[in-house]
C-alpha cells in the first residue's frame, strides 16, 4: 500500500518519469505464485498482501528456531468503490490450516513452500484471491521514517526496546525516526500480551506514515516525494507484475483516497492457547471467520467490521478476547519504567549501556 501511495502520488509530480523508471530499476520481484487472469482495475476490488522481512535477522525480539519466516502480514483490501481501503493484520500465531502440511502457526507458511505457499495459505483463510504481493525489508521503514522527516505516533504504553543501548518510549505524544523507529515496530517482548501490542504498534506506525505521506506538505513538494520514493524502492520486493505502470494506475484510481478513510483491524480471533503439542498460538474464532470471509467476497468489509464491533482505536488500548486464557490490556514488563503524560512530542530516549 505504501508503495501506491508513494508512486501514485510522484506519478502527478514534475518527477514522474524519473520516479517509475527509479522504481522499475529499484524494486526486486520475487515468484509468487499469483498469475494474473485480469487487467489492472478490471475486477474491482483489489487485495494486497503486505510482508515485513528482515534482512539482518531480529536476535534481540527472535524466539523462532531456523527457517525463513515473516512475523508481520497484513492484508490491504480496496473496495471496488476505491473510496476507502482496509488493513487487517495477520498475527503471526495465528493456528491455521497451510495448503499440504496441515495446521500449524501461519507465518511457518513461507519456510515450507516460499511466497506461493504463503499466498494459498492466506487466501484459504480470507476465501478471498491475493492480487498482488509486497514484502517490505524493516530496513525501510528506518529509512522512510528519515526521508519524512520522523513520523509522530501517541504510544500509550510506555516500554522500553533493546538490549544494547535500549531506547525508552515514554506514553504520550513520541517522534520515530530512523533505529527508534524499527525498534518500535518489532518489540513485543516488553509487553504482557506480546504480539497483541507488536500488532497494536505496527498499525499505529503504519497509520502515522500514511497520514505524512498524504499530507499536503509531502504531496505538493515533488523533491520530497522523489526522495522518499528513492529512499524506500530499494526495500521493496514485488510480484512480477506489480511494476510503476501498474502502481500508477492505481495510485490514480486512488487519488481522492484520505488517511481517514482507512481503516486498521486485526483478523478475528479467540485468543492465545496451547496446542497439545505445546506449542503456543492464537486460536481463530470460528464463530466469526465465515463471515470475514463472505464479507471478502461480497466487497462489504465496512459493514462486516462496524456489525461485529471490530474497527480499530488505534490508539486506544489493546484488548485481548477471553478464551479463558490470558486477558485484559497491555502493560510494560516489570523491567519497564513508567513514563509521564507528554504535552509534546518527544523522541524516544536511547541508553547508554
Amino acid at each position: 500500500m505504501l508503495a501506491l501511495v508513494l508512486v501514485g502520488a510522484g506519478a502527478v509530480s514534475l518527477y514522474a518519469n524519473r520516479l517509475t523508471t527509479e522504481f522499475n530499476e529499484g524494486r526486486q520481484t520475487v515468484e509468487s505464485g499469483i498469475i494474473p487472469d485480469h487487467e489492472p482495475l478490471e475486477d474491482g476490488v483489489l487485495n494486497i498482501l503486505l510482508l515485513g522481512s528482515d534482512s539482518r535477522g531480529d536476535a534481540e525480539n527472535s524466539d523462532e528456531g531456523g527457517g525463513e519466516r515473516s512475523d508481520t502480514m497484513m492484508l490491504v483490501h480496496i473496495p471496488e468503490d476505491r473510496e476507502s481501503a482496509y488493513v487487517m493484520s495477520i498475527m503471526r500465531d495465528l493456528w491455521v490450516n497451510i495448503p499440504g502440511y496441515g495446521e500449524t502457526k501461519v507465518n511457518a507458511a513461507l519456510d515450507y513452500g516460499g511466497y506461493p505457499l504463503v499466498i494459498d495459505t492466506v487466501e484459504e483463510l480470507v476465501g478471498a484471491d491475493i492480487d498482488h504481493l509486497a514484502i517490505v525489508d524493516f530496513d525501510g521503514f528506518r529509512e522512510l521514517t528519515t526521508a519524512l522527516g520522523g513520523v509522530e505516533v501517541e504510544n500509550s504504553i510506555p516500554f522500553s526496546s533493546g538490549q544494547s543501548n535500549p531506547a525508552f518510549y515514554p506514553e504520550g505524544t513520541i517522534r520515530l525516526e530512523g533505529t527508534d523507529a524499527l525498534r518500535f515496530v518489532r518489540e513485543r517482548k516488553a509487553f504482557l500480551d506480546g504480539d497483541y501490542q507488536r500488532v497494536k504498534n505496527q498499525q499505529l506506525f503504519l497509520t502515522a506514515i500514511i497520514r505524512q505521506l498524504l499530507n499536503a506538505d509531502t504531496l505538493t513538494d515533488p523533491q520530497k516525494v522523489n526522495d522518499v520514493v528513492s529512499m524506500f524502492t530499494p526495500f521493496i520486493t514485488v510480484d512480477e507484475s506489480l511494476d510503476a505502470s501498474t502502481i500508477v494506475d492505481y495510485g490514480i484510481s486512488l487519488r481522492d483516497l484520505r488517511a481517514n478513510n482507512i481503516e486498521m483491524f486485526t483478523i478475528p480471533n479467540a485468543g492465545p492457547g496451547t496446542t497439545s503439542g505445546g506449542a503456543s498460538v492464537i486460536w481463530q474464532d470460528e464463530n466469526v471467520m465465515p463471515r470475514l470471509q463472505e464479507a471478502f467476497r461480497n466487497d462489504d468489509l465496512g459493514a462486516f467490521l462496524e456489525a461485529e464491533g471490530l474497527l480499530e482505536d488505534v490508539e486506544g488500548e489493546t484488548e485481548i478476547p477471553d478464551n479463558g486464557g490470558p486477558t485484559g490490556t497491555a502493560s510494560p514488563s516489570p523491567e519497564t519504567s513508567t513514563g509521564t503524560d507528554s504535552a509534546s512530542s518527544s523522541e524516544p530516549t536511547t541508553g547508554q549501556g
